[in-house]
């Protein structure tokens, strides 16, 4: 498998813990979404993915875009451990969970987000910080009480295992802490992240982990 992936990219973090818990090797081949590189731009890696961003998964032939797609096929071509729970309807508070910061929280703090904020719109700082803690604390404020509701040992989002909702919360709570939000009020969030930020899998998918991060 080959993934591209910039290091501090939550969407291409998140995909890195999958690959990990999986214990699935891969090449990892960084692509440099910073302005002054912007390689996600440049024809050689929209032939490999149109849409421009990453994570991008080439595996047998095939590339695959969105770390929630990419995810759900690892789960289903590497299926130990499972990252979803056996019934329907936990299977969907799951995906729900993990949407809420796929879908809701991460494309409105993404960095071509900010950056637009910035420029053309002319936005200082400041504004793009409290853009950025506005949202966190409007997604956030209900992953709490979900967790609260459904987590079975407050180091999991669901139940006692990791699911993919874990291995979406970890990255996006550290971009939360990286831009200075205000996590105090989110106790069952952070203590499942202290849970999992150590576990070999998601260390060792750390932005600062990377080698495009040294």
């Amino acid at each position: 498998m080959k993934l591209y992936t910039y290091f501090r990219s939550s969407a291409a973090f998140r995909t890195r813990i999958a690959l990990n818990l999986k214990g699935i090797v891969y090449e990892s081949v960084a692509v440099d979404l910073r302005a002054a590189a912007s390689a996600h731009r440049k024809p050689a890696f929209l032939a490999v993915n149109p849409q421009g961003l990453v994570p991008a998964l080439e595996h047998d032939g095939s590339t695959i875009a969105q770390s929630l797609a990419i995810i759900e096929y690892l789960d289903e071509t590497h299926p130990d451990p499972p990252l979803l729970p056996k019934s329907p309807a936990d299977r969907a508070q799951v995906r729900a969970m993990a949407l809420a910061i796929a879908c809701d929280i991460h494309p409105l703090n993404n960095l071509r987000v900010l950056n637009y904020l910035r420029s053309p719109l002319g936005q200082d700082e400041d504004t793009v910080s409290a853009w950025y803690r506005h949202w966190i604390a409007e997604g956030f404020r209900g992953l709490e009480e979900d967790a609260k509701r459904v987590s079975g040992d407050r180091c999991h989002m669901f139940g006692t295992t990791i699911t993919v909702a874990d291995v979406c919360l970890v990255p996006q709570m550290y971009n939360a802490r990286r831009f200075k939000c205000d996590v105090e009020p989110y106790p069952t969030l952070r203590a499942i992240c202290a849970h999992l930020e150590f576990l070999p899998a998601f260390a060792n998918a750390a932005p600062e982990a990377q080698p495009d991060g040294q």
